[in-house]
């Protein structure tokens, strides 16, 4: 199927527009190839398409028996389709990660090229399931949140639910600064707290040599614990509340296998059957998926707010201001009509009663 050639019928586009969506996705830092992911743009939409997850079967054979029995877990929960947000700063590792998932290079990755400016969305389907997975760009720019990134971000998820949110960092990064709660923070911001109900920390270039000699184990617990507290205070989480799940990752080629031919890390973890039954977990934890609609992203309308307002304070003023002002009004008009001279009320009624009564 040529798909450069199908997304353009989406869009009621001429047959011999491949190369212009080959080089719109060049421009765009997204894919080059008919045979990834075609993703286009066109007056603000954006057109998918879901191939067939074939990349699941590059995967060793006990990798993959793994897989599909956490995919058949998900089918008994009545979860057919699964949406994952990959979001952290950038060089992190984000869309090595997930080609690892995905187990195809949808997501271009090179040390001298720099990550996509817009978000792509991967996906793919087998057996009955789709994973949608979506990768981002870093949220960091100069030192500072890149707000134009996640602005990009929320206006691609618009109407998406999401149903994981990976946040991806490199557990050999060694300092947690108050960037990292600004990112967070951020995403608190933009996306809800509630987000992270549904998130995984992501911790990639995890097999290393810790240093000052310490131990594996206790390099992790330590980097994965300085994290969880970021995360925790920007997500607004009690004290009493479980921390976000870590995950370790490692993405390399050169990264050390087990017997069956699995990538596994310093610690014998074969990490990707690991990974993906952690989002099993969250996707059936007993919280909610995300919808980003407009309101989660431009907030409640604060014209709507005030207009609650409204019969309440015209009931106020009705009975502080105007009930009062009116009761003095007519007081003052009786007691102006009672003092008034009896010749003049007999001249405006002719009543001559009125002399009588004022005897």
């Amino acid at each position: 199927m040529n798909l450069g050639r199908n997304c353009c019928h989406r869009f009621g586009f001429p047959h011999d527009c491949n190369q212009a969506v080959r080089a719109f996705a060049q421009r765009q830092g997204l894919q080059r190839s008919d045979d990834e992911v075609c993703f286009l743009e066109a007056g603000g939409m954006a057109s998918q398409l879901v191939r067939e997850w074939m990349g699941i079967q590059q995967f060793p054979v006990a990798t993959q028996t793994a897989l599909h029995r956490l995919l058949g877990k998900l089918k008994q929960e009545s979860v057919d389709t699964l949406t994952i947000l990959v979001l952290g700063k950038g060089g992190v590792g984000k869309s090595s990660t997930v080609n690892s998932i995905v187990g195809e290079r949808v997501a271009i990755v090179s040390a001298f090229q720099s990550e996509a400016m817009r978000p792509l969305i991967c996906s793919r389907s087998r057996a009955g399931f789709t994973l949608n997975i979506i990768d981002t760009p870093g949220l960091i720019e100069g030192g500072f949140v890149n707000d134009h990134a996640l602005d990009l971000i929320k206006r691609f998820l618009i109407n998406k639910t999401i149903d994981i949110l990976l946040y991806v960092d490199r557990l050999d990064g060694y300092r947690v600064d108050d960037l990292d709660l600004q990112v967070t923070k951020a995403i608190s911001k933009s996306f809800g707290q509630q987000i992270w109900r549904r998130g995984i920390v992501v911790l990639t270039h995890a097999q290393l040599s810790p240093p000052d000699e310490l131990r594996y184990a206790d390099f992790v617990g330590r980097r994965s614990t300085i994290l969880q507290d970021v995360v925790h205070k920007a997500a607004g989480f009690k004290k009493s509340e479980a921390q976000i799940p870590v995950v370790l990752v490692e993405n390399s080629g050169r990264c050390n296998t087990n017997s069956g031919g699995e990538k596994v890390l310093s610690d014998g973890t074969v990490w990707l059957p690991n990974l993906v039954e952690k989002i099993v977990e969250v996707a059936t934890n007993s919280s909610k998926p995300i919808l980003i609609d407009k309101k989660l992203i431009e907030g409640p309308d604060a014209n709507q707010w005030r207009k609650r307002w409204i019969p309440l304070l015209l009931a106020l003023q009705y009975f502080l201001v105007v009930k009062p002002i009116r009761w003095v009004i007519e007081n003052d008009i009786e007691k102006e009509r009672s003092e008034r001279p009896a010749w003049e009320i007999y001249d405006e009624t002719g009543n001559k009663n009125v002399f009588y009564r004022r005897r």
